[in-house]
């Protein structure tokens, strides 16, 4: 679509938001949120870049208002990954492609929500491979 953001940054904060659960590995498989600032800590200590560290905790709390795009784009990657459509997170994602590019939301709506969903239908294969 043309946008210009950090690439990098969602693709070292998809690699490392869940960091934490190195800390809390019961928060692999049930319920949990003590990972997220572990997972910040932890990787600040290690020398990664506190705003790809911060994707450890904005991951969860996507819904703040100073959260990045990149941050966003993150916590949705994290949805989807794992099959879980998030109405509100999909559409603030978009409205900030909406402003940045100067389209209407429904056009980007069109086009993402497809991709949205072949991304959110792999993921029962996904899982089950990464266990």
């Amino acid at each position: 679509m043309d946008l210009d953001f950090d690439a990098e940054h969602i693709e070292l904060g998809a690699a490392v938001h869940d960091a934490g659960k190195l800390l809390f590995p019961s928060e692999l498989d049930g319920p949990g949120s003590e990972h997220e600032p572990a997972g910040e800590k932890l990787m600040l200590a290690s020398g990664v870049q506190p705003h790809v560290a911060r994707c450890c905790v904005t991951h969860a709390a996507w819904q703040g208002p100073d959260v990045s795009f990149e941050e966003r784009t993150v916590a949705l990657a994290d949805k989807l990954w794992k099959g879980k459509r998030e109405e509100e997170l999909e559409l603030r994602v978009i409205d900030s492609i909406a402003e940045k590019l100067g389209l209407d939301r429904w056009a980007v709506f069109t086009e993402l929500d497809l991709a949205f969903e072949g991304i959110a239908v792999g993921a029962s294969d996904r899982l089950a491979r990464s266990k």
